[in-house]
């Protein structure tokens, strides 16, 4: 069973099951961007000022609803990018990050931010970490929504390691920070420790504890491979915000992937997102080339192999892409290719020639193939275009 339409989706049928589908909300999921902040913990990525407003602007041309702009109390470098992405024009709303320490909001208030992610601790592991008590982090939480609140800046608390936390005193540092002025809630698996079971059931519990009015964000990490995953559930239980980055990229695993994370919620449940999926791999590449790091050719959606085909079997295909691809290329805007190797059959061999402009004889095409495949082993690779053109003038020439 497949659903097919013009939108160029064409995933099973299954999905659409009333049990599945039903379950997930019509209101749009919208998405709050921190590879600025959280994707620079990457190792060895140093991202400059001129990047992260570079990156800042294709993240709005992306769509982005909220850009975190970075930590400006801990990094000189973030505050001078908080000032020239202030002065950028973007669309998307600037949100800076703090903990909960009066210093910390003094500096976002210096620089004209009027909207902050607050995170404190809520877990024992974590308040035995930074040698606090759950009182402690009561108060300060307290005092720093207040203070964010009187001098303008609206707030997202952000519980770290709530995932860990005990539910009752979770529920107590949520409830104390809306009191205190806080505008929406983060739920946090700051260490990826929770499955997508348990997210949905964290997630609905908070939308119970502080009712329909109050957005809810998921913050998740890729400890388990599981961030995507967990992102959907967190939207089935009731998150109108998810938190992630570019590329997937964090300390350790990584964030979740807001790419991947739109990609899943259009096709697989149609639920409507704030993002323009026709944009995220010009944005990956941006990334990926100011932060210095490269991804896995088969990564979902932004792999540079996804719209390659090797394979006989598969080129054979190539002019029916429902047969071998659930979604179309074009609705990422990436383009498909014929490409030539040990695994191309006779198939990949005519598609390659007509894309090259070379005329080959059906008696050709099989000592063409021949040579190629055995041109693949030897260098242990794919065939440039090239090589295919030298390997068919070979064969050509000859038969003249």
């Amino acid at each position: 069973m497949m659903t097919s339409n013009s939108s160029g989706i064409w995933v099973s049928e299954l999905n659409a099951r009333p049990e599945i589908r039903g379950a997930f909300p019509r209101s749009p999921v919208r998405f709050y961007d921190t590879t600025l902040r959280d994707g620079e913990q990457t190792v060895g990525v140093v991202l400059s000022p001129q990047q992260k407003v570079e990156i800042a602007r294709k993240l709005d041309e992306l769509g982005v609803s909220r850009i975190e702009a970075g930590f400006p109390r801990v990094s000189a470098d973030d505050a001078d990018a908080i000032r020239l992405m202030l002065r950028a024009n973007l669309k998307a709303e600037l949100w800076g990050f703090s903990r909960a320490v009066r210093a910390d909001l003094e500096e976002l208030v210096r620089l004209g931010l009027q909207a902050s992610v607050i995170e404190a601790p809520t877990s024992d592991i974590k308040l035995r970490a930074y040698g606090i008590s759950a009182d402690e982090v009561l108060a300060r939480v307290k005092d720093a929504v207040t203070f964010a609140t009187q001098n303008g800046i609206r707030v997202a608390f952000f519980a770290v390691d709530g995932t860990r936390s005990h539910l009752e005193f979770l529920k107590e540092v949520y409830l104390s920070a809306l009191e205190a002025g806080a505008e929406e809630i983060v739920v946090v698996d700051t260490i990826g420790a929770c499955g997508p079971e348990a997210v949905e059931f964290l997630v609905r519990q908070v939308c119970e504890w502080v009712g329909p009015r109050i957005p809810v964000h998921f913050h998740g990490h890729d400890d388990f491979g599981l961030a995507t995953t967990c992102a959907i559930a967190a939207v089935r239980a009731g998150a109108s915000w998810i938190q992630g980055t570019i590329n997937g990229m964090g300390e350790r695993a990584g964030n979740a992937d807001i790419g991947e994370i739109a990609l899943a919620l259009r096709c697989l449940y149609d639920v409507p997102i704030v993002l323009d999926l026709s944009k995220v791999r010009e944005v990956s590449e941006v990334v990926r080339r100011a932060s210095g790091y490269n991804m896995e050719p088969w990564k979902p959606l932004v792999g540079e192999n996804l719209f390659m085909r090797e394979s006989g079997a598969v080129a054979s295909q190539f002019h029916i892409p429902e047969a071998i691809e659930p979604y179309s290329s074009e609705l990422v805007r990436a383009e498909r290719r014929i490409v030539l190797g040990k695994k191309s059959g006779p198939d990949s061999i005519d598609l390659k020639a007509r894309e090259l402009g070379l005329a080959i004889s059906a008696e050709q095409r099989a000592p063409i193939l021949a040579a190629v495949k055995r041109r693949a082993i030897e260098k242990r690779g794919l065939i440039t275009d090239q090589e295919f053109r030298e390997i068919a003038q070979h064969f050509t020439v000859a038969a003249t």
